[in-house]
């Protein structure tokens, strides 16, 4: 008996597209656990900074700190930012600091800085009135400092205003990554304030090793973040893990170390999505990170864990601010081989160290299984640029991957595919 259609529907931007798939072509559509968030997230902040991981309280902890900054994502985060700076706010209080000697620090990485409209709706406009709220400056080396290098080689700079703090605290998210393995902990720090060089480094370090760490907790490059984290003088960490719509499931505080492993086993279990085995074809989504390519290649990494060799990678994503708003150079050699990229890199003929690692990744996905991109927000030019096949809609996209591969391929389709690690059954 033929099986009947099956209609699809995928995340885009603040909509859906909906794509009816043979049910005879497709494997299966897979998407992160829809878990119960917790009923009361200030209850669950509150727990967490009560009950610290290998940590004094934080309101004990920051007792007689003349000065404290917080540091915390940025937009392309659903951090709970609103929930979580009034408490931490009133810990500190109590533990005698005052709003005049706390301040924040947005952690861009090597993002653009957040405008003020973003500023306030992501703190609220009580947090905003009341604390000094900058964008990591990562583009003016007069507001960064060297701390020299590490074992490994990565040359650190941070920003000065975290080394002046007596007490650093990091606010962020976990979910699987696949520079470091999993977001969160040590990463406020690298790449959140640190110099575009520093990133580049770590984000090198981890494509030059091969593979994905996505998903492996113990890796060379989480160590690296930890050993800058420690040089830097993270103090704590409040980490929260929310479902793939965003809502907070479970908060940890406390030491950036062992806070962030508890995190992680537990963002395992959120965002582990078991798959029967690989399919000729992967059609992958990137909610929620598609503000713009720099964001929604994480989309690639768990669509090539469920891609067999050789197959094709549909990436169907928004993008409304284009390719990369802070790294434009990365379209002049996107689409280079692998080995034609770490050359460049190499020779110094890269000279933004941050995008080439990124290209270098997208092109051994690539040389994995081609990439065909379905986009708003790129243009023709600009896809073929990255290395990749435009096409208008996923049905066109869809129709040229099963001409290539032929009647019997086989498609899977992960939803959310930047909040996903792929656990193979087979």
């Amino acid at each position: 008996m033929e099986l009947k259609n099956a209609r699809v529907s995928l995340p885009f931007g603040n909509s859906n597209i909906s794509i009816i798939l043979p049910g005879k072509r497709l494997s299966g559509v897979f998407s992160p656990e829809d878990v119960t968030p917790c009923p009361d997230p200030e209850a669950e902040i509150r727990r967490a900074l009560r009950n610290p991981a290998s940590s004094p309280p934080l309101r004990k902890a920051a007792s007689g700190s003349a000065k404290v900054v917080i540091i915390t994502d940025d937009i392309t985060r659903m951090t709970p930012l609103q929930n979580i700076i009034p408490l931490i706010l009133e810990d500190l209080a109590q533990a005698g600091i005052g709003d005049d000697r706390i301040s924040i620090l947005i952690g861009l990485g090597t993002h653009r800085p957040m405008n003020e409209a973003e500023i306030r709706e992501s703190f609220g406009p009580n947090i905003t009135k009341r604390i000094a709220i900058l964008n990591h400056p990562w583009q003016d080396r007069n507001q960064l400092a060297e701390l020299g290098m590490t074992a490994n080689g990565t040359p650190v700079s941070v920003a000065r205003q975290a080394l002046e703090a007596d007490f650093l605290i990091g606010v962020g998210s976990i979910v699987p990554h696949h520079i470091p393995g999993f977001s969160g902990g040590a990463k406020i720090i690298q790449p959140g304030i640190t110099g575009g060089e520093t990133t580049g480094a770590t984000h090198l370090l981890s494509v030059r090793s091969g593979r994905s760490w996505l998903g492996v907790l113990e890796n060379p490059v989480r160590k690296e973040m930890e050993t800058i984290a420690e040089r830097v003088g993270l103090s704590a960490i409040l980490n929260c893990v929310l479902n793939p719509d965003g809502d907070l499931v479970r908060a940890f505080y406390g030491d950036y170390r062992d806070a962030f492993r508890r995190g992680a086993a537990f963002a395992r279990r959120v965002y582990g999505v078991k798959i029967p085995g690989k399919s000729d074809i992967v059609i992958a989504g990137s909610y929620p990170c598609d503000i713009e390519f720099w964001q929604a290649h994480k989309s690639l990494y768990p669509a090539e864990m469920a891609a067999k060799p050789g197959g094709r990678i549909i990436v169907v994503t928004p993008c409304p601010e284009g390719v990369a708003m802070t790294h434009q150079d990365v379209l002049e050699y996107a689409a280079l081989s692998p080995e034609k990229i770490l050359s460049l890199i190499e020779k110094g003929n890269i000279t933004d160290i941050v995008a080439g690692a990124l290209a270098l990744a997208w092109a051994k996905v690539r040389e994995h299984a081609p990439v065909s991109l379905v986009s708003d927000g790129i243009s023709n030019e600009e896809a073929r640029a990255l290395g990749f096949k435009p096409f208008g809609s996923v049905e066109e996209a869809l129709e040229e991957a099963v001409s290539s591969l032929g009647e019997d391929a086989k498609v899977s389709v992960l939803t959310k595919a930047p909040d996903m690690l792929p656990v193979m059954e087979a």
